[in-house]
This record gives structure tokens, sequence and C-alpha cells, in this order.
């Protein structure tokens, strides 16, 4: 399971219009690859996200983009982080991520969550529904979307979903390990008890030890065991050879998001890059050797601000990568 993910987050670069899209994040895939990191995930999005930038700016269907990925790459796993349920109906799901496994040579892996992004839902036509009724939904597929990827033949007749001896042929090369996103403390995590392999985290530092306690309570009230379940947490990072170096790349990425960051005094300064874990391989990796706690098996992370720039994901492959074997 993931110990040290490499999420792509974002496929706007400066200078890159779709026809060199596509190597461009080749490139980082194969970074990841040879140095160090255990999984490559993609955003399930139509749209970017508001933290992340404009929704017009470039997005690529994740389950395409990761096949494309299969023939880049020959170790990481591949898996969105995560898929968004509402998006696909959960047999097509189960028969996608099967497709992903066999071209990747089992190296596919489900990323799931409830979905969140209503603008996405609105504008493509897809019902969003109440909290409720996505959570409700997410646990339904969970019922048909596991069995078929175990060689079963699930039938379901659900409040949302409705299936009769679901084939899936052929099956998955090897058991394909099952993620769920988020840190929701009621619903979220006792589906990680009971359904997962492994939960990833989004949340702050002075939460994490709650969010672990409630994993643990729902794994004891399910009689899971809880070291079955391993336990990533999201982060974003921003590593160069030198602190100046990696404080430019973030001052860049906030230019072309039209924000002067580099003009402000340094408090507003450190409030936006507060967000990344940044600087040179030693502090990157003294800071990330801080954030893995006990409970915390290892980490998902993003690079929005310099991904795209050759040689940084193959810089903090190399530096995590002693931390966490």
């Amino acid at each position: 399971m993931t110990r040290l993910g490499y999420q792509i987050p974002n496929f706007t670069y400066p200078g890159i219009g779709p026809a060199e899209l596509f190597e461009a994040i080749a490139q980082q895939a194969r970074e990841a690859d040879g140095s160090g990191f255990d999984t490559v995930m993609v955003m399930d999005h139509f749209f970017q996200l508001p933290m992340l930038g404009e929704p017009d700016q470039y997005m690529l269907e994740c389950y395409a983009l990761l096949s494309a990925l299969a023939r880049e790459t020959s170790t990481v796993r591949l898996s969105a982080l995560v898929t968004g349920n509402t998006y696909r109906n959960p047999a097509v799901l189960a028969k996608t991520v099967t497709t992903l496994d066999i071209v990747s040579n089992g190296r596919a892996q489900l990323g799931i969550g409830a979905g969140w992004f209503e603008l996405e839902h609105d504008s493509f036509g897809i019902e969003f529904g109440t909290f409720t009724d996505r959570f409700e939904k997410l646990e339904e597929a969970l019922q048909i979307i596991l069995p078929m990827l175990q060689g079963e033949r699930p039938s379901l007749y659900g409040e949302h979903y409705v299936v009769s001896e679901a084939i899936n042929e052929p099956p998955p090369i090897n058991k394909v390990p099952v993620m769920i996103g988020g840190g929701g403390e009621r619903k979220t995590l006792r589906m990680v008890a009971q359904y997962a392999d492994e939960s990833n985290i989004i949340c702050a530092p002075d939460e994490i030890d709650r969010k672990l306690d409630a994993l643990a309570g729902h794994c004891d009230a399910l009689g899971r065991d809880r070291s079955e379940i391993t336990v990533s947490w999201q982060k974003s990072s921003c590593i160069a050879p030198t602190a100046d170096e990696a404080k430019a790349d973030m001052f860049a990425y906030f230019a072309r998001r039209g924000l002067d960051v580099a003009s402000m005094p340094e408090d507003q300064q450190a409030a936006f890059t507060a967000n990344f874990i940044w600087g040179d391989p030693d502090t990157v990796g003294e800071q990330f050797a801080k954030a893995l706690v006990p409970g915390v098996d290892g980490f998902t992370i993003n690079m929005p601000a310099n991904g795209h720039v050759e040689g940084r994901v193959e810089l903090l492959g190399q530096t995590l990568a002693p931390l966490i074997n």
C-alpha cells in the first residue's frame, strides 16, 4: 500500500499546450517511478479545483491518463486520488479499474471517495444530491465494486444502484488495493474500517491524532485489526536544490495564479507558503520526518508549484525514500 505516493493535481504548466501536455505529465511519472515513490496518482476531476486554480484550467480524465502512464512506468502502482464515486456507474468503474490493472501488469489501485465538487456535477449534468445521498451511494458502490474485483458476480438492489450478476472478466492480475479518501470521523473512517486497505487523510497536524483515534474506534467496533489498514497523510511540497530556488518556484506558481506574493510582507508570504513543506532537501526531509508520527505509515504528496520542473519530483523521491523505507 501507499507509503510514498506522488499525486499530480494540476495540468496547466507555463509554455505547455495540449500537444506537449502528456509528455510533461509522463516526465513526472517517470521521475516518481525511478526515485522511490511507490504510487503515482492523478485527480479525478473535470474542472480545476478552486484551491489550485480556475475551473477552465487544463484537467484530463484520470483513468484514460492512468492507462497511458502505465506504459511510461514499470514499478509504481497507479491510482486516482481519489475517484469521485458519483461520476461513474460502480460496475463500470470496476471494469475500468480492472482494465487499468491488466494494461499495467497488475499495478492498479482503487482510490475512491464520495465526491464533493458541486460545480462539476451541475455543469456536467451529474446528480449531486445531499451529503447523505453521496455517502449512501459510496457504500452501495463498494458493495458492487469490491466483489467484482475479487472475481464474484454480485447482485444488488439498492436505493441508488441495481446490478444483477455483474460479470467482470478477465479478472485483475493482482488483488487491487482499495483506498478510501477523506477524514470524516463518523462516516468515511467507518467505511475505511469496514471496506478498505488504506485510509488517505487530509487534515491539519493538530487533527491527525483525533482522526487516527476515530479510525481505531471504528476498527474495534467492527472487529477489524487496525494494523491491517495503511494510513497515508496528504501533503503539498515544493523542493529544490536550494531554499531560494524552492521559494522562487512557489512565488512563480502564485504569480501564475495572479498573486504577487513576492511583493508581500514576510508575514503575509508565510501565510501562503505555510501550505507547503518546502525548501532544500535537508529541510524538506526534516519536516516530513516530524510529520511521520505514530499511526501514520506514509504520505501522498503533490507538487503543484514545481512538479513540472524537470528533476524536482526525482529530488523529492530521493530525499524521502530513505525516510519511508
